[in-house]
Formats: structure tokens, C-alpha cells, sequence
């Protein structure tokens, strides 16, 4: 089997020569302005990306994971607070809260779309919950509704991680634009990728924003007069140059994401996998395309022998973790995330995939429900 012949779980190659001339344009650009830490692009995005996210306040950061640490830290989350999240998420979005000197206290999530349940959150809160941090997992918003009441009634924070949901909507709203953060990603492989590391936080609160230019630059806003225990989290000018391009396609990319999941959704209508669902309250930008399988490890060795290539997100809940195994979980153990685990696997999914790819897909999986499965 040649390399063409592979059908990869992400391109990012095939999208960066689409817009490889244009990109080259502006990192020139930055290069003749040597502009290289918190040039004029940096602000540029920050407005743009913050508009797009509906917000008021955007602040440009190093990684996703340092969106999430510093969003805490701006909002004095710390030493002796706990923060309530999801169970089955990265583990940038638990180790981040550890960053911050909080304690993670994991909850059990909804099989229908992987995200918390928040009819568990209340039974997760104790005196030090100091804020709830859901994740708007595979492209899916969690249900923000239920967890704003939750909040107001408990006055907790809630800080978003959005790391996987560019664009995604609960109710019309964007994610990120619920909180009192958003906190997102721009690792090459999201649907809004650099050519590198980086993230950003959105918010509508102005001090939150402040507290956040300075966490990022060694606590300042003049060179050598540190105000506060800052850090070297800024996003780089040349990936914000990148970020600017991409930003411009990032609708037409989600639509053809949302196109190929149809294209799934009618090919695999009749196979023996459970496919993901779509509430009727939320635009999923399906940053992954997660099926369900009972024969999870057979089905994708059986999908990687005719050259598709899939993934896990992800093998474990995050309490099976060397460094979150004394945890508290809700319920104990988190039997959902649990079986998911066991069960998940991630299809192609990126914009450029062809429709005859997708068939491709279909007709391995379909195949494996005929001859896969022991009898």
C-alpha cells in the first residue's frame, strides 16, 4: 500500500498548501517588522479572534494549557480550591488546575455527548469548589445552561475549556463566551491551528483581561517594574500571523467538517457502531468524529490493516493518571467515562477529506461488522 493510498486521521499538510502563499505573505511581513514577541499581530488577532468568539476581550497565550493555568490564576484560583471537570478530557485540562495549586475533582459524563453530567455536578461541590470547568469535548458544547444556574446558585466561576470547540454553539452562543474565561487551543491539529504552540483566553470581564497581560509577560506592563508573579506565556507574532490567515476560513472549514459528519452519519447509518449525536441546542464543529464499538482495539486494527488511520481520545479517564489517582470522583470510579474509554475511536476527520474517502471509511467499518466480531 502506498503512502497515497493512506487515509490519514488528520491532514494538515493538504490545508497548509492551500493557503501556503498567503501565510508566507505575513510571516514576511513580520520578519521585516522584527516585531517577533507581541507585535501588531498579536493585538490584531486578539480583536478578531475575540469578536469571533463573541467576547469583548481576547489575550493572546503560549498553549491551550497555559489558557486554562492562567485563566485560574486570574481569577485567584489556588492552594485549598477545587475545581470540578469532566472525567474523559486531555490531561492538559487537569494538570493545568494542579499548575494553579487547585485540586481537580473529576465527574462522570453524559454517554449521549461525552460531556460532563451536569446532573452530578452539585453532588461534586463541597465548602472549597471554587469554580466548575467544563470541557466542550470533540466539538460539542457541554450544557451551559444547566452548568450557568449551577454556578450562580453555588457562586462558583466558570472557566471554559473550549481547546476542541472553535466555533461550536449552545443556544446561539458561542463557546468561550459563557464564563468568566474561554480557554482555547491552537495546536497545528485544531480546527483553528498554528504552525506551532499556541492558545488564548476570551472573556468579557476587563480585569480578568488585565490580570491576564500580565500573567503572560513576567507579571509586566513596563520591562523590569513586576507587578505580580508573572510568566513567559506569550503567543509568538509569527503564529498569530498564521492564526490571522487560518482565522478567515475557519467558518468554510467548519461547514465541510459538519458536511463530512453528514456523509458518515448517512454511510454508517446501518452499521453496528453507535455514531455521535448532535443535540438539538448545540452547533458541533466536530473537531474529531468519535463512533462507539464494543470491539473498539479490533475494529481500528482492523481499519489500520486497509491503511485508515484512526485514533483514541481517550484511553483512560483521567483519574487513572499517575499524577491524579487519589483524586475525588463523581461517582466513585466514573463508570461512564470508564466504558467509554474502552469503547471510543476516532474516524478521519479533517476538512479536506473527499466524500469517496469517507466511503472508503464506511465500507472497512461495515466490513468488520461481517467477518470482525467472533461469533
Amino acid at each position: 500500500m502506498t503512502d497515497g493510498d493512506v487515509i490519514r486521521l488528520v491532514d494538515l499538510a493538504t490545508q497548509s498548501q492551500g493557503i501556503k502563499e498567503d501565510v508566507l505573505a505575513a510571516i514576511s511581513d513580520v520578519i521585516d517588522s522584527a516585531g517577533f514577541i507581541l507585535g501588531k499581530e498579536v493585538g490584531l488577532f486578539e480583536e478578531e479572534f475575540a469578536a469571533y468568539c463573541r467576547t469583548r476581550f481576547g489575550v493572546g497565550l503560549a498553549s491551550g494549557t497555559e489558557a486554562l493555568h492562567l485563566a485560574l490564576r486570574a481569577l485567584d484560583i489556588g492552594p485549598g480550591d477545587e475545581v470540578i471537570t469532566a472525567g474523559n478530557s486531555f490531561a492538559a485540562t487537569a494538570l493545568a488546575i494542579r499548575y494553579a495549586g487547585a485540586t481537580p475533582v473529576f465527574v462522570d459524563v453524559d454517554p449521549e455527548d461525552f460531556n460532563i453530567d451536569v446532573g452530578l455536578i452539585e453532588e461534586a461541590i463541597t465548602p472549597r469548589t471554587r469554580a466548575i470547568l467544563p470541557v466542550h469535548l470533540y466539538g460539542q458544547t457541554a450544557r451551559m445552561d444547566a452548568i450557568s444556574d449551577i454556578a450562580a446558585r453555588h457562586q462558583l466561576r466558570i472557566i471554559e475549556d473550549a481547546a476542541q470547540a472553535h466555533g461550536a454553539e449552545f443556544s446561539g452562543r458561542r463557546a468561550g463566551s459563557f464564563g468568566d474565561a474561554g480557554c482555547f487551543s491552537f495546536y497545528p491539529g485544531k480546527n483553528l491551528g498554528a504552525f506551532g504552540d499556541g492558545g488564548a483566553v476570551v472573556t468579557n470581564d476587563e480585569a480578568v483581561r488585565e490580570r491576564l497581560i500580565l500573567l503572560r509577560n513576567y507579571g509586566q506592563r513596563v520591562k523590569n517594574e513586576h507587578t505580580l508573579l508573572g510568566f513567559n506565556c506569550r503567543l509568538d507574532t509569527l503564529q498569530a500571523a498564521v492564526l490571522l490567515i487560518k482565522l478567515r476560513y475557519l467558518e468554510e472549514w467548519t461547514e465541510q467538517r459538519r458536511t463530512i459528519a453528514r456523509w458518515y452519519g448517512e454511510s454508517l447509518r446501518d452499521a453496528e457502531l453507535i455514531l455521535p449525536a448532535e443535540r438539538a441546542d448545540a452547533r458541533h464543529v466536530y473537531h474529531l468524529f468519535v463512533v462507539r464499538h464494543p470491539e473498539r482495539d479490533r475494529l481500528a486494527g482492523h481499519l489500520r490493516n486497509r491503511g485508515i488511520h484512526c485514533g483514541v481520545h481517550y484511553p483512560h479517564p483521567l483519574s487513572h493518571a499517575v499524577p491524579f489517582r487519589n483524586v475525588r470522583t463523581v461517582p466513585e470510579g466514573l463508570p461512564v467515562c470508564t466504558q467509554l474509554a474502552s469503547e471510543i475511536v476516532s474516524l478521519p476527520m479533517y476538512p479536506e477529506l473527499s466524500r469517496s474517502q469517507v466511503e472508503r471509511v464506511a465500507d472497512a467499518v461495515r466490513s468488520f461488522d461481517t467477518v470482525g466480531v467472533p461469533s
